[in-house]
This record gives structure tokens, sequence and C-alpha cells, in this order.
């Protein structure tokens, strides 16, 4: 893999921990901040594409306009449950 050479800036104790984990973990501070964003990227790919039962339900139903998710599933456990606020 090619690699390029990045300079960042952070607080200076912050720094000084990550040398000291880094260290600990017996790898580079490099090497550290790489997986971290692999690990960041992959959870944010995952929450950006909807598993396959959602994609096969997309369009499916049509959602009121105006109230959030929370609402909606607020709505939804009280009918089901016939408790009322």
């Amino acid at each position: 893999m090619h690699t390029t050479k990045l300079t960042l800036s952070a607080d200076k104790d912050l720094i000084k921990e990550a040398k000291k984990l880094a260290d600990r973990e017996g790898t580079s501070l490099s090497s550290m901040f790489a997986r971290f964003l692999r690990a960041v990227l992959r959870e944010w790919r995952e929450k950006e594409q909807p598993g396959p039962v959602t994609s096969k339900a997309t369009g499916l139903v049509k959602l009121p306009a105006g109230k959030s998710d929370r609402q909606l599933l607020e709505e939804a456990l009280r009918e089901k449950c016939k408790v009322g606020r």
C-alpha cells in the first residue's frame, strides 16, 4: 500500500498520551491513526447503507410528513400497547 505523509496538529497533551498508547500497543502513531480512521470509515459506511430488509421495504409505506422517527415510534407503541398519554 502506498502511503503519503500527512501533517496533523493537536493538543500537546493529547499527542503525548497518543504516543504512550501507541508505544504500549507496540505500534506507531501513524499506524494507530490509520487503523482508527479505517474503523470510523467502516462504521460510517455501514450506517449509510440500509440493510437488506430495509432495502426491500423502501417505498412500501408513505410516512406522514412533519413527524420525527421518534414521534412515529412513540405513536405506534402507544397504539399497540393501548396506552394514552
